[in-house]
């Protein structure tokens, strides 16, 4: 399967089909035993989360992987910390800077927090995926993968999540999508790969599918044409 900048690609398949292995492998945390992974057109090694981190490659799992008792700037910064001098020779968190810089990822994806010194565990579930978003982008993603984005979140708050999807699209991004929830693939996606037993069993452009297609297919009800 291939992604394209400026394009979201739904992943679909139903449990155990391998969605979550193929993502795990792109981003570094199960290396492949056969195969290639081509990035901008060259045959590249994943073999940890830090290439692909360094590559642009960011994955946001289901779990948001947020420490809730950190703030805002804290989590979009966490493990990539900005620090300065004090007294000339000793590194400290330089909170000021990672305030300053966290406000404007957030302005820039639109996104309303009312304080970023909150903590996590006060947020809704919609702030905290924008934040593991915000997160994301600050660090310069060039592919995001998604995790069941509007899992568990309100009405409301999933389509603020899908909205924020296509500002990325359209930002240039290549993203993942990967959903149960089948109106908000069909909302969001251009493209759905179907993937069952392991294998992609088939492709189809969203416009040109409907969700009772997409299901035979991934219980395997329908004859496949790739």
């Amino acid at each position: 399967m291939g992604v394209y900048p400026g394009e979201v690609v739904g992943l679909l398949g139903d449990n155990g089909a391998g969605k979550s292995t193929l993502i795990k492998m792109v981003s570094g945390v199960y290396h492949p035993d056969g195969g290639r992974i081509l990035f901008k057109g060259e045959e590249v090694k994943i073999t940890s989360p830090i290439d692909a981190l360094s590559m642009g490659i960011e994955t946001i799992y289901q779990d948001l992987a947020l420490a809730e008792n950190l703030n805002v700037y804290s989590n979009i910064f966490l493990g990539r910390e900005k620090l300065k001098k004090f007294l000339g020779f000793v590194n400290v968190l330089d909170h000021d800077q990672m305030l300053s810089e966290s406000k404007k990822v957030l302005h820039g994806l639109e996104i309303e927090i009312p304080s970023l010194k909150n903590k996590i565990r006060t947020l809704s579930g919609g702030q905290r995926q924008a934040v593991a978003i915000s997160r994301s982008i600050y660090w310069e993603a060039k592919f995001l993968i998604m995790d069941e984005p509007t899992a568990a979140l309100g009405i409301t708050e999933q389509k603020k999540v899908l909205e924020l999807v296509r500002t990325l699209r359209d930002q240039g991004l290549g993203i993942i999508v990967i959903s149960h929830q089948l109106h908000d693939i069909f909302s969001v996606t251009d493209r759905l790969v179907i993937m069952r037993r392991g294998f992609k069993v088939a492709e189809r452009m969203t416009k040109e599918t409907n969700p009772d297609e997409i299901v035979g297919l991934i219980v395997g009800a329908e004859t496949v044409n790739k």
